[in-house]
């Protein structure tokens, strides 16, 4: 399996899907390609998705990363980012790799781990897509209990909580209540593009504290 997968040239912004792959197939592909690769995999009842970001993707996602990261510095909340991350959960025939993830509630839980199980471990209580295409995506997300999920589509932000195992778009966000990120995230996410990252992030710490105050 792993030999013909190296065959495969999956170019920039494509994906490509092999269907019938066992749970121990599909480990043994996450263990062999090891973490340092250029592609992203989700697996969803035996079938495997491999699909290689595109750099606008790569650049995003970091970005994205930054602000989610400041508004938790500036909040005095405690965070344990994990990037993209390989979660799996055997029992339910699950596996996704976020563009980004974070624990936030359970930070405490998960600090220090080397390996996660979702079988036993909480599984992250933010995580973070770009450009997500699959129809299958949000389906994982919610069989492996993420209770919140945003995508970034075509400029836009997309909040999503899970209720009742399956996920509702909200205005605001539950680890941010009353800041509009809907609106500002994307904002400050072309700003890095066109001002630079450090002095766009002072401004937005500045923003978030104006927020505090005003709240």
């Amino acid at each position: 399996m792993l030999l013909e997968l190296k065959r495969f040239d999956i170019p920039p912004g494509q994906k490509i899907f092999l269907k019938d792959v066992t749970w121990d197939e599909f480990e043994q592909i996450v263990e062999e390609l090891g973490e340092h690769r250029g592609s992203k995999i989700a697996y969803h009842y035996h079938t495997l998705e491999i699909m290689t970001p595109l750099p606008e993707h790569e650049s995003n996602k970091e970005i994205i990363g930054d602000l989610i990261k400041t508004l938790l510095e500036e909040l005095d909340i405690e965070v344990y980012p994990l990037g993209s991350t390989t979660f799996k959960n055997k029992l339910m025939q699950q596996g996704i790799e976020p563009d980004n993830c974070f624990y936030i509630e359970n930070e405490a839980i998960i600090r220090g781990k080397d390996r996660l199980d979702l079988t036993i471990d909480p599984p992250p209580d933010l995580a973070l897509e770009i450009d997500v295409t699959s129809r299958t995506h949000r389906e994982i997300y919610a069989l492996l209990g993420v209770p919140e999920l945003w995508r970034f589509e075509k400029g836009k932000l997309q909040i999503n909580v899970l209720e009742n195992n399956n996920y509702k778009e909200v205005e605001f966000s539950p680890h941010f209540p009353n800041l509009p990120l809907k609106n500002f995230l994307p904002y400050y996410l072309q700003k890095v593009k066109k001002s630079g990252r450090n002095k766009t992030i002072k401004e937005f710490r500045r923003w978030i504290n104006e927020q505090i105050e005003d709240n």
